[in-house]
C-alpha cells in the first residue's frame, strides 16, 4: 500500500492544500485606496450650515438708530467692569472686519463667515466697523440699524459697543465673544 500524505493539522493548512499556490493578479487599472479618508464631524458642519443660513436674519430690523448714537449691548452675567473696559477699547483685538459701503446682502455674509472664524480660533475681541450710514440712499443708517439687530442675535457674542474716537467712534463697535 502507497503512503498516504498526513491530515493536516489546522484550517488554515487544509485551506492552503485545497487552493494551491496563488499569487495576486496584478491589473494596473484597479485601484487600491492607501489609505482611509479622515472622519468628518458631520454634527458639527451642519450645526455651523445652520449658524451660517440662520443666524443673521436682515428681513426685520429697527430703523430707529440714528447715524451718531451709541450702541451698547450686554448679555446676562457680564460684568460692570468687563463692560467699561470693553468700552475704553483696552481689551485687545484679535481680529477686525470693515463692512462699511456694502449692501446689506453682502454685509450679512461677510459678518456671519467672519465671526464663525473668530469664534473657531477662540478669539476673545474683535472690531467691526460699519460705517455711521452718511451715505445711504435714504438717509438712515441701515448697515449700523442691521449690525446692532445681528449681534444681538448671535449667541457667541456676550457683549459689545461702539468703539472709541480713535478707533471709529459710532461707526464702529467692539465685540466681546463667549469664551470656548
Amino acid at each position: 500500500m502507497a503512503d498516504k500524505p498526513e491530515a493536516p493539522n489546522s484550517a488554515s493548512e487544509l485551506f492552503r492544500q485545497a487552493v494551491g499556490n496563488v499569487r495576486p493578479i496584478q491589473n494596473p487599472k484597479r485601484h487600491t485606496p492607501t489609505s482611509k479618508p479622515a472622519p468628518r464631524p458631520r454634527q458639527q458642519e451642519k450645526d455651523n450650515r445652520e449658524i451660517m443660513d440662520n443666524l443673521l436674519s436682515h428681513d426685520e430690523y429697527p430703523l430707529d438708530v440714528r447715524p451718531d448714537e451709541y450702541l451698547e449691548y450686554r448679555g446676562n452675567g457680564v460684568q460692570y467692569k468687563t463692560m467699561r473696559k470693553l468700552k475704553r477699547g483696552e481689551y485687545r483685538r484679535d481680529g477686525e472686519i470693515d463692512l462699511h459701503g456694502m449692501n446689506a446682502v453682502t454685509a450679512r455674509r461677510e459678518l456671519t463667515t467672519f465671526l464663525h472664524h473668530a469664534r473657531n480660533r477662540g478669539w476673545r475681541c474683535v472690531h467691526i466697523i460699519h460705517g455711521k450710514g452718511y451715505r445711504s440712499s435714504n438717509g438712515e443708517p441701515v448697515l449700523k440699524s442691521r449690525i446692532n439687530n445681528w449681534l444681538r442675535q448671535y449667541r457667541g457674542i456676550i457683549a459689545f459697543c461702539s468703539a472709541t474716537p480713535r478707533d471709529g467712534g459710532t461707526g464702529a463697535v467692539y465685540v466681546l465673544l463667549k469664551n470656548k
